[in-house]
């Protein structure tokens, strides 16, 4: 029997199964050994499903397994990810009396955690005290593969206090989940365990220091660490590489990668993604070449993970054309992978009609997208009809439960205007991460659903769910949008509990938050803080000084920033010019007009639109026009600007032109168009124009006009004198004319001595608005014109009971 069994065995080893199930066979009465030999043999092979089945015929046959059996067939469960199956087998070792053996109950709790059945490892571990470390070494590693990371901390310290001795698959799993987290302080006390075990010479154990430190960002100690280990291997290389690009710093990468070539150190597949990374940036061209030449020599050509990666690279340095002569060189279609990385290559440089057409394609070749072929499509696709289609292939294929793709569908909706199907499949998401969580959040902030997005954020919190970085961000940026500063400071002090605090994404959102909201000490107190400061936080800064009319800290805040050398944008520079044209400071807007012209922003849309708004604003109406021909491409609001200015200056022929030319170069007016090119007409006495122009708003655009319309017509005809007709206009009008109407009819009345219609006028706006001082002072004035000085008295009398006075004239002189 026994050289039965070796010979088993040794068929097993040597992964010849079929000369290894025919001996099985013949051997007349195998024993427990035997039957342990075929279910490791088909473990080892990778045979899974036979392995189970054996395990099965063993149980069915009357044999009694031990130990090995358990382990192997639970090994073998593990990998075909059956937990229903793992609790029979457990029920079994509980009716064997094995469920106290370390082996088979370490081999059940990875079964469970590795089947994202995390509560029932957790429960399997603690149904018997336990000292043996490869049990507490399955749980604490299966919490970090479920991401339960701080689950994972309170075992490892479960673990400590009891004086079970931690070995370096312990310091390895704690270590990578303090990475996940980016929580170095605690890391740095479990490398104090590691120096204190003596397990800092491990490699395992090394190069997870490493990659803590490199996803921390600190890669000075990173490197410190590199060099102290005795003993590297590609996967410490591959840290060190993958943490230079987390940081952008691709010549670094590129040079490590370059030592490793030259010490013939290994190299995988995932050491070329990693410097593929770093490759892939518009200014290392010549180095992603040079890297795509390396590969094709070495043979790494025809790995469909290199080729994926190398495709990735040219698309996100504009080349997609040469993404797609990689695809289409590659021999083995059938590889999802390929297939995934062209749509997100298309989807990426926004080719969405080509991202579709290759998803279209790949169901016609008979493959199965996966969900990060679903989540690329649906990133880019702005259609209803198309998304719901999509939405119904994942329902069909059953990827509509996976997280991704879940996510990228609420976000495709909530991106297409229909919140209400967003929030359905938000709600039918299992497991929801914190990407899900956050973008849900964004969305209900980006469509004006503040109160949806705080209350969302507080179930969040109700399920327990741990809040990241990411999430906190879009909950400020809901505050922000609603100027909820209450909200906003009791998730700051949320962030500061957490120790999210000083984490640069957070910090931005916190500075954009108070400064939108005026809070500009608590929004410098904040940014002064940071202990990174980037150019968003300083443009929220920036543009918070400005709107607040703080000009000389704006200019500050942004001489610094060109002293520090950050990117000014155009939202930055818009602002500051917003600031400077209601302060009527040319000579600073002069100033900051030349930087834009040194910067090559001149020709940017709301940068031109600004710098017109300024000139305008100022008197410098040749300024304007010269600024507004430099723009590229003017929008919209562009048109809209230099039509308003030159309207302003009395110049309605121009500002006419102008609108004539917005419509030939194809673009739509709007409203506030409209107000702009009435305006002008007013202006200039153009009594049929104006008349035109009004009814083309509903006739030609859809636009109804509102009261602004109609009192810029109602200014039109009192100037011209024609105040009878204005009156039928404000009666005829198909809303209920507002004050601002009714006051526009009371000066033009004013204007041409007509005291009796002003006075009706006058007291129409005093209804509509009691208190008004301006309209009192009018039908005062007007009643003094023409010697009722009793009526003044009265009107004052009035004025005096219900605490009405007029504003005191202010002058620049």
């Amino acid at each position: 029997m026994f050289v039965a069994n070796s010979l088993v065995d040794l068929y097993c080893k040597s992964a010849d199964m079929v000369y290894a199930l025919k001996l099985f066979e013949e051997i007349p009465r195998p024993n427990t050994v035997t039957w342990n030999a075929m279910i490791s043999g088909y473990k080892q092979n990778s045979l899974f499903e036979d392995s189970w089945r054996t395990f099965c015929m063993m149980h069915s046959f009357g044999f009694e397994p031990n130990e090995f059996t358990y382990g192997s067939a639970l090994s073998a469960l593990s990998a075909l990810q059956s937990p229903l199956c793992g609790k029979q087998v457990y029920s079994l070792v509980v009716k064997n009396g094995l469920f106290s053996n370390g082996y088979v109950r370490s081999g059940i709790i990875d079964l469970f955690a590795k089947s994202c059945s995390l509560g029932d490892a957790l429960r399997v571990f603690y149904d018997v005290y336990c000292e043996n470390v490869v049990c507490w070494n399955a749980i604490i590693s299966g919490a970090v593969k479920n991401k339960e990371n701080w689950v994972a901390f309170d075992l490892f310290f479960q673990m400590c206090h009891r004086f079970v001795m931690p070995n370096s698959f312990t310091f390895s799993s704690i270590l990578t989940a303090c990475a996940a987290i980016e929580e170095l302080y605690l890391g740095k006390g479990v490398q104090g365990w590691v120096i204190k075990c003596g397990a800092g010479n491990d490699v395992v154990v090394g190069t997870a220091i490493i990659d803590l430190y490199a996803r921390c960002g600190d890669m000075d100690e990173a490197l410190k660490e590199f060099w102290r280990m005795p003993v590297r291997n590609v996967v410490s290389w591959t840290a060190m590489i993958s943490g230079f690009v987390q940081e952008d710093d691709f010549i670094s990468a590129l040079q490590f990668f370059k030592e490793m070539t030259k010490l013939e150190e290994e190299i995988n597949n995932y050491t070329i993604t990693s410097v593929l990374s770093a490759c892939a940036d518009v200014n290392m061209v010549k180095e992603a070449i040079q890297i795509h030449c390396w590969i094709f020599k070495t043979g790494f050509y025809s790995d469909s993970i290199v080729k994926a990666s190398l495709m990735n690279m040219y698309s996100k340095i504009g080349d997609i054309d040469l993404s797609e002569t990689l695809f289409k060189e590659t021999e083995y279609l059938k590889d999802l992978s390929m297939w995934a990385a062209m749509i997100s290559a298309f989807a990426q440089n926004e080719r969405s009609g080509k991202a579709i057409d290759m998803f279209q394609k790949m169901l016609q070749e008979g493959l199965k997208p996966n969900n990060f072929c679903i989540s690329s499509v649906l990133s880019i696709v702005n259609s209803l009809n198309l998304g719901r289609q999509i939405h119904c292939y994942t329902l069909k294929a059953g990827l509509v439960f996976d997280v991704s793709v879940g996510s990228s569908l609420f976000t495709m909706y909530s991106k297409c205007g229909s919140l209400v199907e967003s929030c359905e499949v938000f709600q039918q998401i299992d497991g929801k991460d914190n990407v899900s969580w956050a973008s849900m959040i964004s969305g209900l902030a980006e469509h004006g659903c503040a109160d949806q997005a705080f209350q969302l954020f507080r179930e969040m919190l109700f399920e327990e769910a741990v809040p990241d970085e990411m999430t906190l961000t879009a909950v400020l940026t809901a505050c922000s949008a609603i100027h909820s500063l209450i909200i906003g400071k009791e998730v700051h002090g949320y962030a500061l509990r957490g120790g999210f605090g000083k984490k640069v994404l957070v910090s931005g959102a916190l500075v954009n938050l108070y400064s939108k909201c005026g809070a500009l000490d608590m929004a410098r107190r904040v940014f002064d803080l940071m202990s990174v400061k980037d150019p968003v936080s300083c443009s929220s800064l920036v543009s918070g000084y400005a709107r607040n009319e703080c000009i000389e800290d704006a200019l500050l805040l942004f001489h610094e920033m060109q002293m520090d050398n950050f990117e000014v944008g155009s939202f930055t520079l818009s602002s500051l010019l917003g600031a400077l044209s209601l302060l009527n400071r040319l000579g600073i807007g002069t100033q900051l007009h030349a930087h834009i012209v040194k910067i090559g922003l001149e020709s940017e849309v709301s940068v031109g639109s600004s710098l017109i708004m300024m000139y305008s604003k100022c008197g410098s109406i040749d300024d304007c026009r010269k600024v507004f021909e430099h723009i590229k491409k003017p929008d919209l609001i562009s048109w809209t600007t230099m039509i308003a200015s030159y309207a302003q200056h009395g110049k309605g022929v121009e500002a006419l032109t102008v609108y004539e030319h917005m419509k030939e170069s194809g673009i739509n007016p709007d409203a506030v168009t409209f107000i702009g090119v009435l305006s002008a007409c007013s202006h200039n006495g153009l009594v049929e124009e104006g008349y035109f122009h009004l009814n083309s708003m509903a006739k030609d655009y859809g636009i109804e006009p509102n009261y602004r319309h109609y009192a810029c017509m109602v200014d039109l005809l009192g100037r011209s004198g024609k105040l009878k007709e204005a009156e039928n206009l404000i009666k005829n009008m198909p809303i209920e004319p507002d004050s601002l109407v009714w006051g526009t009819l009371v000066a033009a009345c004013k204007m041409h001595g007509d005291t009796e219609l002003g006075k009706l006028a006058a007291k129409r706006v005093i209804e509509l608005e009691p208190c008004d001082a301006g309209a009192y002072v009018s039908l005062s004035n007007m009643c003094a014109d023409v010697g009722q000085w009793e009526e003044v008295l009265k009107i004052r009398h009035v004025m005096e009971g219900i605490g009405v006075k007029k504003d005191p004239g202010l002058s620049f002189v």
